[in-house]
């Protein structure tokens, strides 16, 4: 059993040693010769005008959970679709029972607005 697995541990020894050969390379024989420029914060071509710790607005967080309900739902449900007929009624009602969270979710995402694009 075990002897299944010694190709993927030799590909993931050779790999990790390969990544830590050439990153030590580069640290040795690239060029060393940091400016102002390279270092100072890039943000889409001008300086940056605000702390990066500044607060968010609400809207981007009801967006991003916006995002994970319809991807959560989308990556669950054609394979659950595949193989409903194997899986049958407790297959089914654990879905229906996980599309009912996520709808209520989604509810709630109306309520607030975040479907409201101004």
């Amino acid at each position: 059993m075990l002897a299944n697995y010694l190709p993927i541990l030799i590909f993931m020894a050779v790999a990790l040693f390969l990544g830590a050969a050439l990153m030590f390379l580069g640290g040795i024989l690239g060029p060393h010769n940091p400016d102002t420029e390279k270092l100072s914060p890039y943000e889409c071509g001008f300086e940056a005008f605000e702390d990066s710790r500044m607060k968010f607005d609400v809207r981007y967080y009801l967006v991003a959970i916006l995002f994970i309900i319809f991807d959560l739902e989308i990556a669950f449900l054609f394979p659950w679709a595949i193989v409903l007929e194997e899986i049958g009624l407790f297959g089914f009602l654990a879905m229906m029972l996980f599309l009912g969270i996520l709808i209520i979710g989604f509810l709630y995402e109306w309520k607030k607005g975040a479907l409201e694009w101004e």
